[in-house]
């Protein structure tokens, strides 16, 4: 099977710095020192699946031929592939030197020419509809072609992304063994005309064949939320004002979202929708990045040298992504100041319909293990009341 490979290498740069997405921003957020991401799991994907296809999984010894250009929008994030592998990579041109969603279009025309039988991509909702387009361009054949995306953007909204980068090599070789049909799937993404005038709505873009897998696959954002559940979003706030009152040292760090902002209004706090702010007392520090958050949480002790601290997370409706879509500032680094214990989910009744356990990808393989060891995550669902999801195994 011919598997084609697109990396927007500027996907996901924005992320730590608390930038809402990349598009546009790629040079000031290297110039910000951001680091490549889109690339780096690109390769923990490849790496993954050249394991699985030299592996007893790949039962009737299928094989894979990776078609992509050479340098940062494929080849460089090839691992090295031995004859012994049922793997191989094929380079058909060069990446240029400055890559615009004009590049993405080209190549992925190159790739249908090539006969490729799925794209292997990594980005975010903007590369996703980068290449739905060029697919569109190229008519209604190209458009069945197989999508599997590597989530390596800001925010992932579409239901083309797996779960993890290695759940991506999964899929592949799954769906490379016949293991797994396609079905239609929703393009996604934040609406940035609206999101300008400070409202979060999430559209429909299009519409891309992806192997179907429950387990491995992310599904769509859904917008969840309903005017009929103010009551359980003021009992939610009440919840967090008492804990406030209780521990009057308790710094209180809001994840972003809808359903954390709603809360915050009821508490006279003016929340970043997509962003992470801190509470402590009567300052609140407003849409951190990664940098910001590590510096405000370490600077915080009380009188005793302790730091009561309470992270709130809202699962993203439908996907069930706790940590790891849209709130990158949380990084590994981050997260462990914060602790495990010190965080809590918080979810209205209509998110948790259908909800059995919450997802995490942290972007450290090792952080992942410890948050699955824990098993589950406790969530606020109403006024004093909670209760266990599980965290998923990706």
């Amino acid at each position: 099977m011919r598997i084609g490979v697109v990396v927007n290498p500027d996907a996901g740069l924005g992320g730590k710095l608390g930038f809402k997405g990349s598009d546009g921003r790629a040079a000031e957020a290297r110039a910000a020192g951001a680091e490549d991401r889109a690339g780096p799991r690109m390769n923990q994907c490849l790496v993954h699946l050249a394991d699985l296809a030299s592996s007893s999984l790949n039962r009737t010894g299928v094989q894979l031929t990776l078609v992509a250009w050479e340098g940062r929008m494929g080849g460089t994030w090839v691992p090295g592939l031995g004859d012994e592998r049922h793997i191989a990579l094929t380079t058909m041109g060069s990446t240029p030197a400055s890559t615009a969603p004009e590049d993405t279009a080209r190549l992925v025309s190159e790739l249908v020419e090539a006969g490729v039988e799925a794209i292997l991509y990594a980005g975010g909702d903007g590369t996703t509809r980068d290449i739905v387009n060029a697919l569109e361009a190229e008519g209604p054949e190209a458009q069945t072609i197989a999508l599997i995306g590597v989530p390596g953007g800001v925010k992932m909204h579409s239901g083309c992304f797996a779960t993890t980068p290695k759940a991506a090599a999964e899929v592949a070789l799954a769906f490379a063994l016949g293991d797994l049909r396609t079905a239609i799937t929703e393009v996604m993404d934040l609406d940035e005309t609206v999101y300008a005038k400070g409202e979060w709505k999430v559209r429909m873009y299009g519409e891309a064949w992806t192997p179907s897998s429950p387990r491995f696959m992310q599904g769509a954002k859904e917008q969840v939320e309903r005017v009929s559940e103010e009551d359980t979003i003021e009992g939610l706030a009440h919840h967090v004002s008492t804990l406030l009152q209780d521990e009057p040292d308790l710094m209180v760090v809001w994840g972003s979202g809808g359903t954390l902002r709603r809360m915050g209004e009821h508490l006279d706090l003016e929340l970043t929708l997509l962003g992470i702010d801190i509470q402590h007392g009567g300052t609140v520090h407003a849409d951190l990045n990664e940098q910001g958050l590590l510096e405000v949480i370490s600077a915080h002790t009380n009188a005793d040298g302790q730091r009561p601290l309470l992270l709130l997370l809202s699962p993203m409706g439908g996907q069930g992504f706790l940590i790891g879509r849209g709130n990158l500032q949380l990084s590994p680094d981050v997260l462990r100041v914060i602790g495990h214990g010190n965080i809590l989910g918080v979810a209205t009744p209509s998110k948790l319909i259908g909800l059995e356990a919450v997802r995490i990808d942290t972007g450290d393989d090792d952080l992942d293990a410890e948050f699955q060891a824990k098993r589950f995550i406790k969530i606020l669902q109403g006024f004093r009341t909670t209760r266990l999801i599980r965290v998923a195994e990706l």
